[in-house]
Parts: C-alpha cells; sequence; structure tokens
C-alpha cells in the first residue's frame, strides 16, 4: 500500500503582497492506480471512466467502494463538457447527469465516487446526505470541431 499526495499550489502577488496558498492531501492506503491520456474524438460523447460495485459486470469499471481521488484535466486548447453520469441503484446504467465546462488546462478534482452527489430537477436547494447518489461514469463531450486530449487519474 502507498500513499497518495496531492498538492494544489496558487502562486499570485497582489499590490508587492504574496496571495497565493499550498493546500497538500495525503491519502493513505493507495493499491491501485488508473492513469491514462485519452483523445476524445470531435462532436461525440467518449466514456473515460466507469464506476460499478460490482467489478465484473462491466469491462474496465473501477470498484465504486475503492476509488479515493479522482481528476480529470483537460489537455487540450478548446474547453470540454465534462460529464458525470450517476446512478440511484448501483445497478450499472445512469439515472441522471450532471454536466460541467472543463476549459484548456482546467482540471477537475472529486474524492471518493460512492454516495458522491445527487442531481435534483426540481428544486434549488441543499439535498441531505441520505438522497446522495453514486457515481456511475465519467463522459467527455468533445468540442464540435477538433479532437481533444484528457488525463484521466484515479487512484483506489
Amino acid at each position: 500500500m502507498a500513499t497518495l499526495t496531492s498538492t494544489i499550489t496558487e502562486s499570485i502577488s497582489l499590490n508587492g503582497a504574496d496571495r497565493g496558498s499550498t493546500n497538500t492531501l495525503s491519502i493513505a492506503s493507495v493499491t491501485e492506480v488508473f492513469h491514462r491520456i485519452v483523445t476524445c474524438p470531435s462532436a461525440a460523447d467518449t466514456t473515460i471512466a466507469t464506476f460499478q460495485a460490482a467489478v465484473n459486470t462491466s469491462d474496465d469499471a473501477l470498484d465504486l467502494d475503492n476509488v479515493k481521488y479522482i481528476r480529470i484535466t483537460n489537455l487540450g486548447a478548446v474547453s470540454v463538457n465534462l460529464s458525470l453520469q450517476t446512478s440511484v441503484d448501483e445497478d450499472g446504467a445512469a439515472d441522471a447527469s450532471a454536466t460541467i465546462l472543463l476549459a484548456a488546462g482546467r482540471s477537475f478534482i472529486m474524492g471518493t465516487p460512492h454516495d458522491a452527489f445527487v442531481v435534483d430537477d426540481d428544486a434549488a436547494t441543499v439535498l441531505t446526505t441520505a438522497a446522495l447518489t453514486d457515481l456511475e461514469s465519467l463522459l467527455i463531450d468533445g468540442h464540435a470541431s477538433t479532437d481533444c486530449s484528457v488525463e484521466v487519474f484515479i487512484a483506489s
């Protein structure tokens, strides 16, 4: 087992004063890493990671209960849409999705995909943790006119 160390540093000086910061996170007991660079074709959805409670039910699925850290970085020169597909009942099928714009050079980071978030289309309120659902998969919706590349780093 190993310890994953993730460090985020912002560096900026405004009016002669340092306003940046550094935050370090250590995640113990990491036994697996899923790391790849994916070229996503233009104007197409590309699944870059899938999470399942029983990994034998889907080819290349990552164990939903063991994943501790997820980072997706847009390596391209244009923005892409990152779609987070959710599954309410861990049946291997997405029930809803949330999509965020991932600008060129930017990263999206999250922890465990198990009971991680909820999408609710009829109320703009904070929901209780009892309503949280699982991340079923991550998809990239590429730019309409050019292929894009993303880096996927997942630690379990």
